[in-house]
């Protein structure tokens, strides 16, 4: 039924424990999975309330390897299962906006995500994420907890 499954990831504790169901259920529809993780590009001046000189292509840096590992571990997740695997980092300050073009670029069919990562007091002041992917496409979602 479902030939490609997008599955975004920020390697919180929640989205780790997706990855398995998410796996599993590209494994058993013969789907190829495209994960992406979405990386926020920082919006700091170099000098911090405090004085502080912050380095924020160090920073950057950081974020990147960061997003690598999560999709490496999803790669590895997926080559265990024998899922066909491809995986994206992307810098966007919409993440949202984000996965919802990668599934249209990958020909997705369904996207298969955690409730909520790692969001903090965005989640509260701006909902989270899944929240504004759902309201957003038009393909079916899979919200996993």
């Amino acid at each position: 039924m479902f030939k490609s499954i997008l599955f975004p990831t920020d390697g919180s504790e929640l989205s780790e424990k997706a990855t398995a169901t998410a796996v599993q259920f590209a494994m058993l529809h013969q789907a190829r999975m495209v994960g992406i993780t979405v990386v926020q590009p920082v919006a700091m001046t170099p000098i911090s309330d405090t004085g502080v000189v912050v380095d924020v292509g160090d920073f950057s840096v950081q974020m990147q390897e960061a997003a690598r590992e999560h999709i490496d571990k999803l790669a590895a997740a997926a080559n265990i299962a024998g899922v066909p695997f491809e995986g994206i980092i992307s810098t966007s300050t919409v993440p949202f906006e984000e996965i919802i073009e990668a599934s249209k670029r990958f020909n997705c069919d369904l996207i298969i995500m955690a409730t909520h990562g790692h969001t903090g007091l965005d989640k509260f002041l701006l909902g989270s994420q899944t929240d504004k992917v759902l309201s957003n496409t038009t393909l079916p979602v899979l919200v996993l907890r």
